[in-house]
């Protein structure tokens, strides 16, 4: 990843900062547009403040990189909000701004990427963080688990558009990924088949796995990373 310029949505927070930090560690150059947060510079990191939901901030966000940096080269899309709601109480308001946060910013910023990507001339790299909720839900999730649903079929539609750009494009279906600061308990450890709830450098891993050129044979999937809990019956005994 050496001197890779490698482009995070929702960069500043959760997931988003671990794999942030994953790329930092492995030498890339990392631009953070993220909403929540103040535009500065500090060596290989560069935060811009950016409303993901906005075609125009995402423009002039690549637009910057660009003419200071030059073309980027990995794109993760991590953008995401949620809006748990029982179904009825659920407003078209809060409908669009969950997909447009979560899935309609993926095909707008992965644009902007491609544009940039086409001119390296080397094989880069798309990787979109959906969701477990893709196949499996609990009641008012509606909006989020409909937006995670489209990343998976835009990951594999990608992929096919731009097999001929040389541009590798994956998903990640995260399962529970402990960000919060709260306590977790035992139980929430011991459900899961792996013994522990995930962390961000869980999926940061799969990031940089996904990413490398050697490993450009996976190509259009959705890699589920969820300790093992989509696998398990979870009948009542």
């Amino acid at each position: 990843m050496e001197n890779k310029r490698v482009v995070v949505t929702g960069g500043a927070n959760g997931i988003g900062k671990g794999v942030v930090n994953a790329f930092l560690r492995a030498g890339a150059k990392v631009f953070v547009l993220d909403i929540n947060c103040e535009e500065n510079s500090d060596g290989d990191i560069h935060y811009i403040k950016t409303d993901v939901r906005r075609e125009k901030d995402i423009k002039e966000a690549f637009d910057w990189i660009k003419a200071h940096f030059g073309p980027v080269h990995i794109l993760i899309n991590n953008a995401g909000v949620s809006a748990f709601k029982p179904f009825l109480e659920l407003s078209l308001d809060d409908w669009n701004d969950v997909l447009q946060t979560n899935l309609t910013s993926v095909f707008l910023v992965s644009k902007e990427a491609v544009k940039q990507m086409q001119e390296t001339k080397i094989a880069c790299s798309i990787v979109n963080i959906s969701s477990t909720r893709a196949d499996m839900s609990e009641p008012g999730s509606e909006a989020y688990a409909a937006t995670k649903g489209g990343i998976k079929a835009l990951t594999h539609a990608m992929a096919l558009s731009l097999e001929e750009l040389n541009i590798t494009v994956n998903a990640i279906a995260p399962g529970w990924i402990h960000t919060a600061d709260s306590e977790l308990r035992e139980v929430d450890h011991k459900q899961h088949p792996s013994k522990r709830v995930g962390k961000p450098d869980d999926i940061a891993r799969a990031c940089l796995f996904l990413t490398d050129s050697k490993n450009d044979f996976i190509n259009g999937e959705t890699i589920i990373i969820d300790g093992g809990m989509t696998k398990k019956m979870m009948y009542e005994h």
